[in-house]
């Protein structure tokens, strides 16, 4: 039986306010953790906001794992949990990658997928391939916001074994908000989807009303968006691809 307790972390994170948003992330994991949760995801860019760069530049950017990245392995390890962690980061030559970052129990940094869509994020080169990681005898592909924009990165996943897509997100409703592209992407492949999005305002763009969803078959199983930080818990069985909960658990962070 593969049944898992599954944390998205709904955050009002603050752009450019890098030690605030750490010290959040790491307060819901540990928090998400105590509660039982074994699959721990955070929204895209959850380290720095999406608009960050006017904040605070991007010099501060690092390769990965950095010293706090290597906390939160540490966190996974001592509290056995699966992390997915949205932060930029640098590679070795120098260009900077809107990344979602893999984790597993052991504390071990197992993979990460690198946004291939750059459609705000003129500081960031394209992630080029996509390829799903194993958690737990799962193969989940993940999908970066935008990279749910159209069918190809959702279907090449599936076709290389995915058998969940996660969409860690930052995409809040209003002229180019989401317009049924995750609820399509369910549909074009068959796979069910967890999208953990966020809460706050960055410069242009708000996201009260962005929403976490479980979707599967191009329908929303679950949905949350609030004003406040919230740890939102469910139980899926990877299985039977089958949601156990019929609704959300709400922890909120004060």
């Amino acid at each position: 039986m593969n049944k898992r307790k599954i944390a998205m972390l709904h955050l009002l994170l603050n752009a450019g306010e890098i030690k605030t948003n750490q010290s959040l992330i790491t307060q819901a994991v540990q928090k998400a953790a105590e509660k039982g949760a074994e699959w721990i995801i955070t929204p895209e860019l959850a380290v720095s906001g999406l608009q960050f760069t006017k904040e605070c530049g991007i010099d501060w950017i690092q390769q990965q794992p950095n010293e706090w990245m290597s906390s939160l392995m540490e966190v996974a390890k001592s509290s056995a949990v699966n992390l997915f962690i949205g932060a930029p980061e640098k590679d070795p030559e120098g260009e900077l990658f809107n990344s979602v970052f893999v984790i597993n129990r052991e504390g071990r940094l197992i993979g990460r997928q690198r946004k291939r869509s750059s459609v705000t994020d003129d500081w960031s080169s394209s992630g080029g391939h996509l390829e799903p990681l194993t958690i737990d005898h799962v193969k989940a592909g993940i999908l970066i916001c935008a990279d749910s924009y159209t069918k190809e990165n959702a279907v090449t996943l599936r076709d290389k074994g995915a058998e969940i897509l996660i969409a860690p997100s930052s995409w809040g409703p209003g002229l180019h908000g989401p317009n049924g592209e995750w609820e399509a992407r369910t549909i074009d492949t068959g796979l069910p989807m967890f999208v953990c999005n966020r809460t706050g305002e960055d410069e242009t763009v708000t996201f009260w009303e962005a929403k976490s969803l479980v979707i599967e078959h191009g329908i929303h199983l679950l949905a949350h968006h609030s004003r406040e930080s919230a740890i939102l818990l469910f139980d899926w069985d990877f299985d039977k691809r089958e949601l156990l909960s019929t609704e959300f658990e709400v922890e909120y962070i004060i």
